[in-house]
């Protein structure tokens, strides 16, 4: 008997390019979720209309509604609730969560960022990979915990960093191993492969691990 698909929510701040890479990998054939809404803090958000195209649920909640962020989390949780959320997939959702928010949906929901975690959290992450000289950088996907960019780390992808690189050039070539890490790293939450054992990743028994994720692939290079 086929176990259940999770339901996912699926959390955006605009055009939500990784949501339609999580929308389209859950469309595959045996994925264990599926989207159960999309919600944007932003109502301009690009990514609203593209959900709604694909016959998902998309809902505006605009924190500037708000007056404190508590009152804006409980509008949320309240909105996940009503569309069943198991998961929660944040993509490019940029706003930072109470711990209020954060302990109910401890080790339920994902995150995704643009560096090799734990090096370069926050913000202009490309811009200061390049200026500390590194020649490997790459993404994240981990649970969300209080602090901004931390959690039980989930999965990653290495992306080489080549000479020229700019912001835009190296930033284009992560935001393509996200789209494929994304994916890989619900797939592994969703199916049960993994869990949280004193704030550390486990596999569950039996499970192979997967291989490292480079993007290019090594022997593209």
């Amino acid at each position: 008997m086929t176990a259940p698909k999770k339901r996912t929510a699926i959390l955006i701040s605009g055009r939500g390019s990784n949501m339609q890479s999580l929308v389209r990998a859950m469309a595959e054939p045996g994925f264990p979720a599926e989207p159960a809404v999309v919600v944007s803090n932003r109502p301009e958000a690009l990514g609203l209309s593209w959900a709604e195209s694909q016959g998902i649920p998309a809902i505006a909640i605009d924190h500037r509604e708000f007056a404190t962020r508590m009152a804006f989390e409980a509008r949320l949780h309240q909105t996940l609730l009503e569309y069943g959320t198991e998961l929660i997939c944040n993509a490019g959702f940029m706003r930072l969560l109470t711990g209020g928010f954060v302990d109910r949906w401890k080790d339920r929901q994902l995150n995704i960022h643009p560096s090799l975690l734990p090096s370069f959290p926050g913000l202009h992450t490309h811009q200061r990979a390049l200026e500390a000289g590194v020649m490997i950088t790459g993404c994240t996907v981990h649970f969300v915990r209080l602090e901004m960019d931390s959690g039980p780390i989930i999965a990653q992808a290495a992306v080489p960093v080549v000479p020229g690189d700019t912001e835009d050039t190296l930033a284009a070539r992560v935001l393509e191993a996200e789209h494929k890490l994304y994916p890989l790293a619900l797939r592994l939450v969703a199916s049960g492969a993994v869990r949280v054992e004193n704030e550390t990743l486990e596999l569950t028994a039996g499970v192979e691990v997967p291989p490292p994720l480079y993007v290019p692939r090594l022997r593209d290079r």
